[in-house]
């Protein structure tokens, strides 16, 4: 796991974003930074306790995509209890037939990994800025550990939002794999990557 401030400021309370496959901190730029925002990616291991988190009274977990699944599995592993924990466009089935990606689309994304192919990646996942780069090596590895790794346990998510206009992890997926939980879901009219100028990480938290 690598992770890097978004924002740092004086607060107790911090949110813990588990970002997306690849992209890092590209996928909220535009956000507006309240206070303390720590961004964690790169989930070909999930052996990172953070020291970090030790200088907080109060965190809210953020997962994003495929960090849904990864924050399920670190929370589980961990056994940290954050106050508030938000998942957005993922779900606890990273590499699923009907409740995510298909694990041979995940592989085969891997296997014919490229700079055009991950550019072509992010401009269906709606990145709307420039595309970050990316070690394809690093990222090729990450997904496959995904796909090792499996689903993630339910460990609890008090608000889902589920992203109606996804090419990348099918709304229909994510419907399925939530289904229990209408009480917690909100949906929003966007692409797999849903976040724009302007917004606050408050407006997803709440």
């Amino acid at each position: 796991m690598k992770h890097q401030w978004l924002s740092r400021g004086e607060s107790a309370s911090l949110v813990l974003v588990f970002g997306g496959w690849a992209v890092g901190a590209a996928a909220f730029e535009g956000l507006a930074q309240d206070g303390p925002v720590l961004l964690v990616h790169d989930y070909t291991r999930l052996d990172d306790p953070i020291a970090e988190l030790a200088q907080f009274d109060h965190i809210t977990l953020v997962a994003f995509s495929f960090g849904v699944a990864s924050a399920a599995h670190w929370l589980a592993l961990t056994r940290l209890h954050p106050e508030r924990c938000v998942a957005i466009a993922g779900t606890l089935f990273p590499a699923h037939a009907n409740k995510g990606i298909a694990p041979d689309l995940i592989r085969a994304t891997a296997d014919t990994l490229s700079d055009d192919s991950f550019a072509r990646f992010c401009r269906r996942a709606g990145l709307r800025g420039a595309v970050p780069s990316v070690d394809l090596v690093a990222a090729r590895a990450e997904l496959r550990a995904i796909v090792r790794r499996g689903p993630a346990p339910d460990t609890g998510f008090d608000r889902i939002w589920i992203t109606q206009r996804d090419r990348i992890i099918p709304t229909a997926a994510q419907q399925d794999a939530w289904a229990s939980q209408c009480h917690a879901i909100r949906s929003v009219p966007t692409p797999h990557i849903p976040f724009v100028a302007g917004q606050r990480w408050a407006d997803w938290i709440r």
